[in-house]
């Protein structure tokens, strides 16, 4: 089991809802830099204040992109991800077109998970593709695995946090049986203390997405 710093370098602390304001992203950013976090991941629209306060430290900045829903078009989101990089993001999280997928459209979810891999990847950055895996069935997220591998997105991340179920054992479970370390795994959605936190690694994720990431660190 991992012990306490080498899940800290696993968090990403995260605040996103939807009226938060900048001093709690300071705070964020803040507790990160004392906890040796991997990453913050707070609002766009905080893109910038976050990578200022953290330009001197090795926590990435990390953002949403068509978030929560996902069904915002393809350009739309291309051009999300081109601001937040221009804003100092480093690792974009970026919601799959969930009515896409429930209308079995996959060249369209296709084209949108690749053209949103390839605007961050052309600058160097990690694209972390939310499934939102509580909406899905088995068989179409063994699909979304598969175009994701053949894609070669960074990470795949199971929930938004704000529809469906979060993270389960289960889950990362499947995904790892799918994508076999070729495709990290980013664990988000419920981890409200530190025994289920190290159970999501344990069982494959290798990032883990929490708001509580403080209660977790002093369990």
């Amino acid at each position: 089991m991992e012990d306490s710093f080498e899940l800290s370098g696993m968090i990403d602390h995260t605040i996103l809802k939807p009226d938060c304001s900048v001093e709690e992203v300071k705070i964020l950013c803040q507790e990160a830099i004392d906890n040796k976090f991997a990453a913050v991941c707070i609002p766009p629209y905080f893109a910038g204040d976050a990578a200022r306060l953290l330009q001197d430290h090795p926590v990435k900045v990390a953002t949403v992109i068509g978030f929560p829903m996902g069904y915002s078009s393809t350009p739309a989101k291309v051009e999300e991800v081109k601001r937040a990089i221009d804003d100092g993001v480093d690792e974009l999280d970026v919601v799959i077109n969930i009515c896409a997928v429930k209308n079995r459209n996959w060249a369209y979810v296709k084209n949108d998970i690749n053209s949103v891999t390839t605007a961050t990847h052309i600058k160097g950055k990690i694209v972390k593709v939310i499934l939102e895996t509580g909406m899905l069935t088995d068989s179409e997220l063994d699909k979304l695995c598969d175009i994701c591998l053949e894609i070669g997105v960074d990470f795949v991340k199971t929930s938004t946090g704000y529809n469906g179920k979060g993270a389960t054992i289960e889950t990362v479970e499947f995904l790892q049986s799918k994508l076999q370390d070729k495709v990290k795994i980013k664990a988000s959605g419920g981890i409200d203390n530190h025994k289920k936190a190290t159970d999501l690694i344990n069982a494959g994720a290798n990032r883990l997405g929490c708001s509580k990431s403080i209660k977790i660190m002093q369990a």
